[in-house]
């Protein structure tokens, strides 16, 4: 595992957000859902492109708060624009378990 240090950590901004709206994403290569969700006044919305379908029903996902990566550059995948990361632990059947703040948050917080 290559280390970084603590300037490398500053520069990712992980942030917590309120999931908005699921959709299916029939053209995406592994089965995934598309993600809107509420960063807050200062970043807004952004959409992502999440592979948790194994583990987590769309109903289930709204209103549910995650934790996300929002400063990378986005991503084009198939026919949609992904703005950010949502994070996950991924099992050994590439099985992904959302990471979430044990207590509701405002959204837009950052991870330290």
């Amino acid at each position: 595992m290559e280390t970084i240090n603590w300037a490398d950590f500053e520069k990712v901004e992980m942030r917590v957000g309120t999931i908005l709206e699921v959709n299916d994403f029939p053209k995406a290569r592994n089965p995934s859902y598309q993600l809107v969700i509420d960063f807050g006044p200062e970043i807004g919305l952004r959409k992502s492109s999440a592979q948790i379908t194994q583990l987590y029903q769309k109903e289930e996902l709204v209103g549910q708060q995650v934790v996300a990566v929002v400063n990378f550059p986005p991503k084009q995948i198939a026919n949609f624009m992904s703005e950010c990361l949502v994070l996950g632990a991924v099992g050994p059947e590439k099985e992904v378990t959302l990471l979430q703040p044990g207590k509701k948050v405002m959204n837009g917080q950052r991870i330290a």
